[in-house]
C-alpha cells in the first residue's frame, strides 16, 4: 500500500509510531465470507483445518492472497486449550459449541491435565512456522489464545450458554476449586503463547471475550489478574494485545495488565477512547463488522470516520470491533482496503 511494508507499518504501531497510514489486519479475516474458504470446508470439517498444519496455513493465507492486509493471524480456535486439557469441543448442528462434558467438581478439576501443554499443541507451532516461511519478513504473524475466564466461561457452561448461570453458580459455591481452574488455564496458556512466540509471531493478542460477563466490582480477580500473569509471563518477548469486548469503560484497567495494545469494540467513538487512553498504549478497533454486510459508499464512509478520529492517536491499527461474519461482503473489504489505502496521516 506504500513504500513500508505490512509488518513494518505493524511493528511501528505497536511502538506508537506511525508510516503513513495505519496497519490493518480483521479480526476472523479468515472464514465463511470468503469463496475459497466454504470450499475448503466442504472437504474438511472445522477441526480438521484447525489441526492439520498444511490446512491451517492454506486457511491463513487465503485473505491475504485476495487483500492487501499488513498481518496473518494464524487460523486456529480458542477452544484449543481446553481440548488439551481434556476437555475436547465440538460445533452443534444448530449453532453454537458443546464442551464434551461440563466442568461440574472439583473432582472435574483436577483431571485436567495442564502437563506437555505445548506438546499437545504442536500442529499449531507448525502451522505457525509454515505461515511464517509463506509469508517471509514482509507481514507481520500473530498468535492469539482465549483468556482464562473466557475459557472458563465455556468449560463450566458446557459449551454456549445464553444465561451463564453454571459458572456463576461455580464460583460461589466452589470458589477454590474455580482458583485451581484458572490457575490451571493460566499456566496452560502462558505454555501456549511462549511456545508461539518461539515460533516466529511478531504479537499475540488475547480474546477475552466475555469479559463483559463480570462487572466492575470482580473484574480485575475474575479475569484481568490472570491475563496480567499470562502477559508477565512471556517477559516481554513480543507485544501483546488484550480485547475485551464491551469493557472500554475499564481501559485504564486493562492497560494495567501489560498489554502494549488495547483492542476495542465499536460501542464508544475512537476519538473517546483515544482521550481516555492518553496515547499509554496502541489502541486497535473500532468498525462494527456489519458495516461489511453494507455497501461500498457506507463502508467508505465509516471508515473514513474511524480514520480521521485517529489522528490524534500515536500508535492506531485498523481493525473490526469484533470477528469478520459470513455475511461480510467482498465488495466491502476491498472498500474498507481501499479507503486506507488512500488515506495518509502526513
Amino acid at each position: 500500500m506504500n513504500d513500508f511494508n505490512g509488518r513494518d507499518r505493524f511493528i511501528a504501531a505497536m511502538n506508537q509510531k506511525k508510516y503513513g497510514r495505519p496497519p490493518v489486519w480483521l479480526m476472523r479475516q479468515a472464514g465463511r465470507y470468503l469463496p475459497e474458504y466454504r470450499e475448503l470446508k466442504e472437504k474438511y470439517d472445522f477441526l480438521t483445518l484447525v489441526k492439520t498444519p498444511e490446512l491451517a496455513t492454506e486457511v491463513t493465507l487465503q485473505p491475504l492472497k485476495r487483500f492487501p492486509l499488513d498481518a496473518a493471524i494464524i487460523f486456529s480456535d480458542i477452544l484449543v486449550i481446553p481440548e488439551a486439557l481434556g476437555q475436547g469441543y465440538y460445533f452443534r448442528d444448530k449453532g453454537g459449541i458443546s464442551m464434551e462434558y461440563p466442568i461440574n467438581s472439583t473432582a472435574d478439576v483436577h483431571c485436567l491435565n495442564s502437563e506437555n501443554i505445548s506438546e499437545k499443541l504442536s500442529y499449531v507451532f507448525k502451522a505457525l512456522t509454515l505461515t511464517r516461511n509463506e509469508i517471509g519478513n514482509d507481514t507481520a504473524l500473530l498468535g492469539f489464545s482465549g483468556s482464562p475466564w473466557t475459557l472458563a466461561c465455556y468449560m463450566i457452561e458446557g459449551g454456549s450458554s445464553n444465561d451463564f448461570k453454571r459458572i456463576k453458580r461455580f464460583i460461589q459455591e466452589a470458589p477454590e476449586s474455580f482458583e485451581l481452574l484458572m490457575e490451571k488455564l493460566t499456566q496452560s496458556i502462558s505454555d501456549y503463547i511462549n511456545m508461539q512466540i518461539a515460533s516466529g509471531v511478531d504479537s499475540i493478542q488475547i480474546f477475552d471475550s466475555w469479559a463483559s460477563l463480570c462487572d466492575s466490582s470482580n473484574y480485575y480477580n475474575l479475569s484481568l489478574k490472570w491475563i496480567k500473569r499470562i502477559i508477565s509471563n512471556t517477559n516481554d518477548q513480543v507485544p501483546i494485545i488484550l480485547y475485551a469486548k464491551g469493557m472500554q469503560h475499564l481501559i485504564s484497567e486493562q492497560i494495567k495488565s501489560g498489554a502494549k495494545a488495547i483492542s476495542v469494540d465499536w460501542t464508544t467513538p475512537l476519538s473517546e477512547i483515544g482521550k481516555s487512553v492518553e496515547n499509554k498504549c496502541t489502541i486497535q478497533g473500532n468498525l462494527d463488522p456489519l458495516v461489511l454486510t453494507t455497501n461500498t459508499t457506507e463502508v467508505k464512509n465509516e471508515v473514513s470516520k474511524i480514520l480521521e478520529m485517529s489522528k490524534d492517536i500515536n500508535g492506531y491499527i485498523f481493525n473490526l470491533g469484533h470477528g469478520m461474519v459470513p455475511q461480510a461482503k467482498i465488495e466491502c473489504v476491498e472498500a474498507l482496503l481501499e479507503t486506507i489505502k488512500d488515506f495518509n496521516y502526513g
